[in-house]
């Protein structure tokens, strides 16, 4: 764990499997070995160490168990009190280690956007802290961190978008480093694209419902600040089916031994089933494109038992 901080840097390797799939060079950021399991204890630990400094009393933070399991151990580490709002698809082994955590969890809502407003209006009460997923300035701060610690400039940045907070600190990484050519590919699965659906209508764009097996990408509206970095960055917005992104999840716990949740692995989808490759014939922005950065984002909410059954309700 880097001095004063609740992240610790994590591996960034050559995978010879996703290399060899491809024909280009692929590294992977290794998130998921985080000790809250995923990238998100980057920005909200960051949030939560600011916070705590300028006297909260204590965290409230809705989400569908990755923020919830960043923040519980932030909380932890800091010896603040914390409340957990989380919606009812999250797996019931989810809402036990957030509780081990030391969290008080409450679970409402048939979505994150439905349980937000729930945690929202009991953040209000004096002393409370409302610690967002995803949609904070010191949240993209923090997962920028991530870049800081990629030695070489990548050609292209692969990374998975459910609210959009690490996409935002993404880009604030590239900038921070100068590498504003380096173009990101923000991957989604298809019922849960609401920032695919955004780019293309131009403006934020509120899903009816989240249908796809991604969970964690589960915000049926993206933060407005990913979509104004398609404004000034170059960022190319791209789906993935639910099945396409469960084939690829079974493949690299084959090839990587590392098993991780649907939100992330859409983001390595692209390269097993062939899209990255179709788009790089189609758009100029990927021409040249040879050393590929696949942020693996991470996730607690995925065991076996839940991947045979998606395996199964999928004909995969």
């Amino acid at each position: 764990m880097a001095s004063g901080l609740l992240h610790i840097e994590t591996p960034y390797r050559r995978s010879h499997s996703l290399s060899k799939v491809s024909g280009l060079e692929i590294y992977l950021k290794l998130e998921n070995v985080q000790p809250p399991g995923s990238f998100k204890i980057r920005g909200i630990g960051h949030l939560c160490q600011k916070s705590a400094a300028e006297g909260c009393k204590r965290f409230v933070c809705s989400s569908g168990g990755n923020a919830g399991m960043a923040a519980a151990y932030a909380a932890r580490c800091l010896n603040i009190p914390i409340s957990l709002f989380v919606p009812k698809s999250t797996p019931q082994f989810t809402v036990e280690r957030l509780e081990e955590e030391g969290a008080e969890v409450t679970v409402v809502g048939s979505a994150w956007d439905d349980t937000n407003e729930h945690a929202l209006e009991f953040a209000k009460e004096l002393g409370n802290v409302y610690i967002s997923p995803f949609n904070h300035p010191d949240i993209w701060e923090g997962h920028a961190s991530l870049i800081d610690e990629i030695d070489e400039k990548p050609d292209l940045v692969i990374c998975s978008v459910g609210g959009g907070g690490l996409l935002c600190g993404m880009v604030q990484g590239l900038k921070r480093r100068g590498w504003n050519d380096v173009p990101v590919l923000a991957v989604e699965t298809i019922g849960a694209h609401s920032f695919f659906e955004a780019v293309h209508a131009g403006k934020l764009v509120t899903l009816p419902a989240i249908t796809s097996i991604a969970k964690s990408l589960g915000a049926k509206t993206v933060a407005s600040a990913a979509l104004q970095a398609t404004k000034d960055h170059p960022i190319v917005p791209c789906t993935v089916s639910d099945r396409d992104t469960v084939i690829a999840l079974a493949k690299f716990l084959d090839d990587e031994k590392m098993l991780v949740e649907p939100a992330c692995a859409a983001s390595f989808a692209v390269i097993y089933n062939g899209k990255l490759k179709k788009l790089m014939a189609e758009n100029k922005l990927f021409k040249g494109v040879e050393k590929v950065a696949v942020v693996v984002c991470g996730g607690t909410s995925v065991n076996m038992e839940m991947l045979k059954k998606w395996q199964e309700d999928l004909n995969c």
